[in-house]
């Protein structure tokens, strides 16, 4: 009698309510709208963040400063160091000894360094040949090979000019940039920006749920409601998915109204990648909340499971390909890099699903098992 009755009981408990699992929403929803903390991390956090990555992180080289030393007093060397401040590319500083650039160099203000020596027109009038030398700073390798490589790049072209004897190449390359003809590095930046974003704001929003309903003692009481896992943990999650997709909305407006990253695709194809990426991302914080009690601890492992992976191995600024092997196979298991790639897709190219469909499956699959994960681990009981 009493194992039926606990069967019976058992079966009560686990059957789902319509009615019970909307009043766990509201009194969510409620809750997170009384709570500043929870409002600043949706609202204000991804607009501090996007502008941050949208004007402090730029992969454009220009106006890199580089200082030419003109020690030559030669006419044909000062058309040569005149050819150095006719491009936007370089902010020149002109010398006439080496060691006016030389400490500058050493203390960051310049990037590199241009010597125009004494023999130059001697050593040109009998070779043929531009004698200079250049220097550069590679504690930077990027800046210094795009020093280097345009340094020479102005020099041969001076060479050819003054020669008067270009040779026309068999082949005119025309070259066009396809989805980002300007080779602006922040159109494609804050696309991957948002995925980064959001993972931050999904993972640490969910995360902090449970490890607060714990330490403010209200856990106990939701516990001894007849609700299931299921409907406490979806009950707690929709509110945050709904503040989640209004972050996306807002991050996304000022993508294209603000920073002029265009929206080829279309606004539907960038909803459903972002409703079905908020599953991972709220289902990892979720994981989180179940597992760790303190607030403070879930927070950091929160930053630390979800923006850590998320900003190195998404592709957002790091090609994947240039991974070793076992560091790629690792980000297969990062949804960030799902949505990044989708994100790039649908503002720079438009609506390919043949890209979208293969990332919305991976990110449905991740968000899945965190989900079940955080649904085994959480249990009925005050232990």
């Amino acid at each position: 009698m009493k194992d039926a009755y606990a069967r019976e009981n058992s079966v009560t408990v686990r059957r789902f309510d319509p009615a019970r699992f909307a009043a766990l929403v509201r009194k969510e929803s409620l809750q997170a709208m009384r709570d500043p903390s929870t409002l600043l991390i949706a609202l204000v956090l991804p607009l501090i963040l996007l502008f941050l990555f949208a004007y402090a992180v730029s992969l454009d080289v220009r106006h890199v400063r580089i200082g030419v030393v003109l020690e030559s007093s030669g006419a044909v060397a000062q058309t040569l160091a005149d050819a150095f401040s006719g491009t936007r590319y370089l902010d020149v500083t002109f010398a006439h000894d080496r060691r006016e650039v030389a400490g500058k160099l050493i203390s960051g203000e310049l990037r590199g360094y241009v010597v125009i020596p004494q023999d130059f027109e001697r050593h040109f009038a009998n070779t043929g040949k531009p004698l200079v030398q250049i220097i550069t700073d590679g504690s930077q390798p990027n800046t210094a090979d795009f020093v280097a490589n345009y340094a020479q790049g102005v020099v041969q072209n001076w060479t050819a000019s003054l020669s008067g004897s270009i040779p026309a190449p068999a082949i005119q390359p025309e070259p066009r940039y396809w989805f980002n003809p300007e080779l602006a590095s922040r159109r494609a930046l804050v696309p991957g920006a948002i995925a980064i974003i959001m993972t931050i704001i999904g993972t640490l929003l969910t995360a902090l749920v449970m490890a607060r309903e714990w330490e403010r003692g209200t856990m106990e009481a939701i516990l001894s409601t007849p609700a299931s896992v299921l409907e406490i943990l979806t009950g707690k999650l929709l509110p945050y998915f709904a503040l989640g997709m209004l972050s996306t909305l807002i991050a996304a407006a000022l993508a294209v109204f603000l920073f002029d990253v265009p929206l080829r695709g279309s606004l539907c194809a960038l909803l459903v990648l972002s409703a079905v990426f908020m599953m991972p991302a709220l289902g990892q914080g979720l994981l989180i909340s179940s597992l760790a009690r303190n607030q403070f601890l879930a927070s950091q492992l929160a930053l630390f499971s979800g923006y850590l992976p998320a900003f190195m191995l998404s592709g957002f600024l790091f090609e994947i390909d240039a991974m070793p092997a076992p560091v790629r196979a690792i980000t297969w298991l990062i949804p960030a890099r799902y949505f990044v790639s989708s994100l790039k897709t649908v503002f720079l190219a438009g609506d390919i699903w043949g890209v979208f469909i293969p990332d919305l499956l991976g990110m449905a699959m991740i968000g899945l098992m965190f989900f079940l994960i955080a649904q085994r681990y959480t249990r009925k009981n005050l232990e």
